[in-house]
């Protein structure tokens, strides 16, 4: 019984920490001091979860490297399946977040192990650990976010000839589910790609990209070179976007993620074969662009590339697929 009580300590202490700032840092009114797209929140509330997970370990336990790096996940991973449990964050917001957690409590939990070694006050560490967020996030909004571009660029060789190839990029019939090769996206539960309409070829063109649960892209031509290039600026709603198709933390033309434009350029790599390049622009406005920013592109990546497949197929096979 005594095993089991301490346990439930260890575990339970440091998920109603988390719980406990989760609810803080998503205040209404509050976002000026707090929020949960912080470096505050995403770094240090793992970092103390992990510290005191080690903190309250029994001291024979926390000698060992393995349980020092790995039992921090343990109150991590119960607070990731309570929040998703009570719609407090979703499931693509944690895929996201969760490497960062996991590296973050395992870090809390060495540093907190080398300072109990030090044999020093040990109260007056963990109540400065606790507080660490709360102390750093209004810094944190003090100094703001910084908006960023960035570009993700992916091609694929497709053995057809130009008109062929351009007349699947500037519509796309509708995707079967079948057709849809987009692991991250699918892994990741994000929506995926439907079909692709233009009313016409040129300039001040209207193209609307149609994506699984209400996802709506209303795209504008800015730049038309037949069979060559096409630019188109890019805007998603929000507001016309279901609640329940992407988190309010990612969601596009959101505080914090937009896509800006889109490009299609097509190259003659020879007699029979072409490159069609397709690459985007997209803002990250955050205070950990470095994070997110690699995240968006991965995601942003995995659907162009499967776009990019389903017009080689059916370029390739005269629009049969």
């Amino acid at each position: 019984m005594k095993r089991v009580f301490l346990a439930l300590k260890v575990i339970a202490i440091p998920v109603l920490y988390a719980l406990f700032l989760r609810i803080i840092f998503d205040l209404k009114g509050w976002e000026r001091i707090f929020s949960v797209m912080t470096i505050s929140f995403l770094f240090l509330v793992p970092f103390v979860v992990g510290a005191v997970t080690i903190i309250l370990s029994p001291k024979e336990k926390i000698k060992s490297d393995i349980y020092t790096l790995a039992m921090p996940w343990v109150p991590i991973t119960v607070f990731f399946v309570i929040t998703v449990a009570f719609g407090m964050e979703g499931m693509i917001c944690w895929i996201m977040a969760l490497p960062l957690f996991l590296f973050a409590s395992s870090a809390g939990g060495f540093i907190a192990r080398r300072f109990l070694k030090q044999k020093k006050n040990e109260r007056i560490y963990t109540s400065f650990v606790l507080i660490l967020p709360l102390l750093i996030s209004p810094i944190e909004h003090h100094i703001g976010a910084h908006k960023k571009t960035f570009k993700a660029y992916t091609s694929i060789d497709i053995h057809a000839d130009a008109a062929t190839i351009w007349s699947q990029v500037t519509r796309v019939k509708a995707i079967p589910a079948s057709a849809d090769k987009g692991w991250l996206t699918k892994f990741m539960g994000f929506p995926r790609p439907v079909e692709a309409v233009l009313n016409y070829e040129g300039v001040g063109g209207y193209r609307k990209a149609i994506f699984t649960n209400g996802l709506t892209f209303h795209e504008t031509v800015t730049t038309y070179i037949h069979q060559q290039k096409m630019v188109f600026d890019i805007k998603a709603h929000p507001q016309d976007i279901p609640a329940a198709t992407m988190d309010e933390h990612i969601i596009i033309g959101g505080q914090f993620f937009d896509v800006l434009n889109g490009t299609y350029e097509l190259e003659r790599i020879n007699g029979q074969t072409y490159r069609l390049h397709l690459y985007s622009h997209f803002t990250m406005n955050t205070t950990f662009n470095f994070y997110a920013g690699w995240w968006a592109k991965w995601i942003m990546k995995d659907i162009q590339n499967n776009i990019l497949q389903v017009e080689k197929s059916r370029a390739e096979n005269r629009g049969k697929i």
